[in-house]
């Protein structure tokens, strides 16, 4: 009688028996959330699946804290997007110490139009005393954080724990409360002007209460906090789109140009794509191409930082704000406590933002996972 053959009991039985030593077939990574999955309308060359662990990745609550808003950008279209509970698209969020680089965008316009300079002492009256060594701090040098000013940036906003011995939080929250900029401005200097780089929520007030000098010399806080918040809608937002924008001002009528801005993700998203175009929008220049440029060069004191934005040129290391060794050099970001970002990647047309609440620990999570979420896009090497 013939033998019948089974082809494919045969091959099964040729396959080594993983069962009979004790192992089962490995498993390979999750799939993406419906959430994660929903929220992707064009991968934008990054692989979907991988694209949407990452997105998962960046709502993981117990390793990142809270994310609001993750919003991705390619060539000037939003491709991925999505919020926490109780976020919409037009809910507004806090940067915190992202608004300084709208800060550094009003100042631009400013010295666009003449109202103020770049390379000569910064316009504090009492600075100018003879004698006063701070008369030598120049408008560029506050825009790099390297005026030489006394100041401590340490203590966190919105904890409930206030330092007394922190600069920042006696500016904010103390003594300097009511008049941040005359607090500031007050401090002596600690280091010859230009010599040293600190990073300093101080510098960014005392450059919009030069904006409010010289948009509204009158001193009256009223109208101080209409010309300024005038001048930076018609001159800025408007033209950049941020629409929902709206900014926190002192009893003195001076903006706080530290961190009090609050704007919709997407409209955090168009500061990106404005400073990755240079300072055009639809073509338009909008503000002189070099003042962007000036932005995103590095300060002569920290490699890793421009004016208003920090780059990603410093030494690699686990305390770098970007990615220097592994993403594009000409990365850039507005950076904010509690990790706020808005990410612009030139080379790879993208812009990410992300809005939330994370604790210390917890920041490091969310700038490792952002990092490796731009990897995944065209581009994404150094």
């Amino acid at each position: 009688m013939p033998v019948r053959r089974f082809p494919h009991i045969l091959a099964l039985l040729s396959l080594p028996s993983l069962a009979a030593c004790g192992q089962s077939a490995p498993e390979g990574p999750p799939p993406p959330s419906a959430d994660a999955q929903a929220a992707i309308r064009d991968e934008g060359g990054a692989p979907r699946e991988a694209l949407g662990r990452a997105i998962d990745g960046v709502f993981d609550d117990a390793a990142v804290g809270r994310t609001d808003a993750l919003v991705i950008m390619k060539r000037g279209s939003v491709i991925a997007e999505r919020y926490g509970a109780g976020i919409k698209a037009e809910t507004r969020l806090p940067g915190w110490s992202m608004g300084q680089c709208i800060t550094a965008l009003m100042i631009g316009q400013l010295v666009s139009d003449g109202r103020l300079r770049l390379n000569e002492s910064a316009p504090v009256p009492e600075w100018q005393r003879p004698g006063d060594p701070r008369g030598a701090v120049t408008l560029k040098q506050l825009l790099q954080m390297r005026s030489g000013l006394r100041h401590d940036e340490s203590g966190s906003v919105g904890t409930g724990r206030i330092e007394a011995e922190s600069d920042r939080m006696r500016m904010l929250f103390l003594d300097g409360r009511d008049d941040m900029a005359s607090y500031a401005e007050a401090q002596p200097l600690e280091a010859p002007a230009g010599s040293t780089f600190e990073q300093s929520s101080a510098s960014a007030v005392i450059l919009a209460d030069l904006a409010s000098r010289v948009l509204s010399p009158d001193r009256n806080p009223v109208r101080r906090q209409r010309a300024v918040g005038d001048y930076l809608k018609t001159r800025v937002l408007m033209p950049i789109g941020m629409d929902s924008t709206i900014v926190g001002y002192d009893r003195a009528g001076t903006m706080i140009g530290s961190g009090m801005i609050h704007a919709s993700a997407r409209d955090w998203a168009k500061l990106g794509e404005f400073l990755r175009h240079t300072g055009s929008v639809g073509g338009a220049q909008v503000l002189p191409r070099r003042w962007v440029q000036f932005m995103l060069e590095p300060s002569p004191r920290e490699p890793g930082y421009g004016a208003g934005v920090w780059l990603n040129r410093a030494v690699a290391g686990d305390d770098a704000k970007l990615y220097p060794g592994t993403a594009p050099r000409n990365v850039f970001g507005c950076i904010g406590e509690y990790g706020q970002y808005v990410i612009g990647s030139p080379d790879q047309l993208l812009t990410v933002v992300r809005i939330g609440h994370s604790d210390a620990v917890q920041e490091r999570e969310v700038h490792d996972r952002l990092g490796s979420l731009l990897a995944l896009f065209p581009g994404g090497k150094e």
